[in-house]
């Protein structure tokens, strides 16, 4: 295990360097560049445009701009200056990760704390009206749009008077010292964007849990167990659904990055301090260094979700081994 840990975590290395050369050359094949927007002010004089872009290095070859920017980041931690917001890139994401990953690790919890026990109750209980029931608001759930169930929350809450809508706290706490009354305000605004995000997830995850559970419902080995006489309790959750569970362990991995970088619209729609709407507002200012380590960040999530996915894979199931 501890060799098979050290081969992965060498390959993030040089995955890393060839994510980041595919991204910015995706980023410069985009029509024009970010000084464009200056040519068009008639207070800007294309010589003051041209000393602006030999400031921020954009009239060197692409190559030479590519190549200090990875120097700047193994030797100095430097990840570039962000055009738009005149600060260093490192600064504008480190406000925004840390939000990110809260609300994207309690999602995740939710929904696996939902879908699992849902999927297995469904699966023992097929074709039954709980099955029925259950699978109805599972394909309500995947029909609708993560930004809609936000929009159809926020609406509730005000219908019923309510004010903590938008954001993650009242204006009376935004910068505030944390407190009791702080976080007590922090959670009665986190569950609107929880529930709007992971109303898809517990969708897809329980309906693969019930499917995966039918499966091996079905296995010669649960049969077997069947007629040694264990009970049926026994046969579902000790034998079953540790077998069932085991592909939905290597989905964990994948979902991370998802519900990181994948809910820009309900981000912005409730006004959540993350970073989906920066990549997305990097993306159409041109800001390409705050857009190339926006996507090295997700796709070292992505990596590591999968490393400890694999890892979670290997705990659950003693039967895998990668040594």
């Amino acid at each position: 295990m501890l060799s098979f840990t050290i081969r992965r975590i060498m390959i993030v290395f040089p995955t890393l360097v060839l994510v980041s050369i595919v991204s910015f050359g995706v980023i410069q094949l985009q029509p024009g560049r970010f000084t464009d927007r200056y040519l068009e002010d008639p207070r800007f004089s294309p010589e003051t445009v041209a000393r602006l872009e030999a400031q921020l290095g954009l009239d060197r070859p692409v190559w030479e701009q590519y190549w200090r920017w990875v120097t700047g980041i193994i030797t100095r931690g430097d990840f570039g200056f962000s055009f738009f917001a005149n600060r260093p890139v490192t600064s504008i994401i480190g406000e925004l990760l840390g939000w990110t990953v809260l609300i994207a690790g309690l999602t995740m919890l939710f929904s696996w704390l939902v879908a699992i026990p849902l999927g297995i109750y469904v699966a023992t209980r097929r074709n039954g009206f709980s099955d029925a029931v259950a699978s109805f608001f599972g394909y309500i759930g995947l029909a609708t749009p993560d930004f809609l169930v936000a929009l159809l929350l926020v609406a509730l809450v005000l219908n019923l008077g309510g004010t903590n809508v938008g954001g993650l706290n009242s204006p009376q706490f935004i910068g505030a010292p944390w407190s009791w009354a702080r976080l007590i305000d922090l959670l009665n605004h986190l569950w609107i964007p929880i529930l709007a995000v992971g109303t898809s997830t517990i969708a897809v995850l329980m309906r693969q849990m019930r499917a995966n559970l039918l499966d091996v419902l079905n296995a010669d080995f649960v049969r077997t167990a069947r007629a040694k006489g264990l009970r049926e309790r026994t046969v579902t959750y000790r034998h079953a659904v540790r077998n069932a569970i085991n592909p939905l362990v290597s989905l964990a991995g994948l979902s991370l990055p998802e519900l990181i970088n994948g809910t820009i619209i309900v981000s912005i729609v409730l006004n959540l301090p993350t970073i989906g709407p920066l990549l997305f507002q990097s993306l159409m200012a041109q800001d390409q260094f705050v857009a190339m380590t926006m996507l090295l960040f997700s796709s070292l999530f992505l990596m590591l979700g999968n490393l400890l996915a694999d890892l979670a894979l290997a705990w659950v199931d003693p039967r895998i081994r990668y040594d």
